[in-house]
């Protein structure tokens, strides 16, 4: 693939054109599609889904206050603004899938409110990332906002024809003012480009990925269309150049989940759409970068967590499953059977993706790691002793800098491993809180050399920057 598909909008244009219809998943009407999901899930599982359904359906469509907002900006916690607010989003999954398997109609009512308050919300946004409230003049791309985006325009495609037809031009009228508007003419998105003040991270697939998957079914001028995929092309390079040249993320093995997760729904849906003349998984290094978990494991199970980083980490299946067959990675197909069902299954789009992208039973056997591992970008090593044996000797270490995603002060911190357990081990990441990003993140004990197995000589503990 050369840059001319994937930065000059007239050629993507063209190229959507003579691609249409776009198709990525199966819609409702598609009866004997979703007959075979269901027969695949067994009626046992489809039973699941339908009584989640039922459950979330006899439930009031929680709250939002402009107070529990303000929470974040008063006393620096999030949640109990998000727990509501996410809340609403697992219901909207929740009965659209349901209502793709039962077919009967019964969850449309539901879904219509649900759907139509997530419309009303005055801004999409995570108020850790918008602090004030909502000015609505200035709607503010964040994780937040591209996430619903794609999620009610998935949503919309789905089942959408069977809703109210003024809820899907709603969720057009909210999607372009919240995402398209503000993302074609303005440029205050940190995270679009690298810069000179502030380099991009996960944020930029994610964001690019919620807004391009949007357009790419709710935008009918394909010329309109065509210049939303080339801007999020540019950037998705940026991106990609975060990771080293082994493949390796400074962000860690859990936002490789996120960002790279998002990277690849994008890449999944663009390449639907322009019939495959169009793709960011074509390069040797977006290959690499798809290993990442594969080389950062500790152990069958177990990851190495420096920065802000939890020592458990469980990838959504469909995401290892997709990268396994577009790239011909057996490995990745093993390390999805080791995650357990559900995770990031609030989300439409990857609990849609959870149905449509079934594990395989080949090749069998658990993914065992390599027995040494080296990212040279970012100077993380990895030496197993005996990688098939859980209670083997691991160690990992990095060198790297104190300017990098999701930095902590830790240059020279290492892990060591055994009986299945980390007897020297890293903290990770610490709560999120307002004060956790602010000026006094290193004054957070996690955040700080002291809170690494690191030399603090004559009490001088590191200093942040490269």
């Amino acid at each position: 693939m050369t840059n001319l598909y994937r930065y000059n909008p007239v050629d993507i244009e063209l190229a959507l054109r003579e691609a249409q219809p776009f198709t990525p998943f199966p819609r409702i009407a598609d009866r004997v599609a979703w007959e075979a999901i269901a027969a695949r899930l067994g009626p046992e599982k489809v039973r699941e889904y339908i009584n989640q359904a039922e459950a979330v359906a006899s439930q009031p469509v929680p709250g939002l206050p402009a107070t529990l907002w303000l929470e974040f900006q008063r006393i620096g916690r999030r949640e109990g603004f998000q727990e509501p607010r996410g809340e609403r989003r697992r219901m909207l999954t929740a009965l659209t899938l349901a209502e793709c398997l039962e077919n009967q109609g019964r969850f449309l009512d539901p879904l219509l409110d649900v759907a139509w308050a997530i419309c009303e919300e005055s801004s999409w946004d995570l108020p850790a990332h918008q602090a004030e409230l909502t000015d609505l003049d200035h709607p503010v791309i964040d994780l937040g906002a591209a996430g619903t985006g794609i999620d009610l325009a998935e949503c919309d495609y789905l089942v959408g024809e069977r809703l109210d037809p003024l809820l899907g031009k709603r969720i057009r009228d909210e999607v372009d003012r919240r995402l398209f508007t503000p993302y074609l003419t303005r440029h205050d998105h940190w995270w679009l480009y690298n810069t000179a003040l502030r380099r991009v991270n996960n944020w930029t697939a994610v964001c690019n990925a919620g807004v391009l998957g949007a357009a790419l079914y709710l935008e009918e001028d394909l010329a309109r269309l065509a210049e939303i995929i080339a801007r999020g092309a540019r950037s998705l390079d940026d991106y990609m150049d975060t990771f080293d040249p082994d493949g390796g993320s400074s962000e860690g093995p859990g936002y490789w989940g996120y960002g790279f997760g998002n990277y690849a729904v994008i890449s999944q849906l663009v390449e639907a759409a322009t019939g495959g003349r169009i793709t960011f998984m074509g390069s040797e290094h977006a290959a690499r970068a798809a290993e990442f978990p594969l080389k950062a494991m500790l152990n069958q199970g177990s990851y190495a967590n420096f920065s802000d980083c939890d020592p458990t980490v469980v990838y959504p299946r469909p995401l290892l499953v997709y990268l396994s067959q577009r790239l011909g990675n057996p490995a990745l197909m093993q390390l999805a059977r080791m995650q357990p069902e559900g995770a990031r299954a609030a989300e439409m789009h990857w609990a849609l993706r959870a149905l449509a992208w079934p594990v395989e039973e080949e090749p069998a056997g658990a993914f065992v790691p390599a027995k040494r591992d080296w990212f040279g970008g970012m100077m993380w090593m990895f030496a197993r002793f005996d990688p098939a044996d859980p209670d083997a000797l691991v160690v990992a270490a990095k060198g790297g800098h104190n300017g990098e995603m999701h930095n902590q002060n830790d240059v020279g911190s290492f892990i060591v491993r055994v009986q299945d357990e980390s007897v020297l081990c890293e903290l990770g990441r610490g709560r999120y809180t307002k004060a956790y990003f602010s000026p006094q993140r290193y004054e957070h004990f996690v955040n700080s050399s002291l809170g690494h197995p690191v030399p603090v000589p004559n009490g001088q503990a590191q200093l942040p920057g490269e």
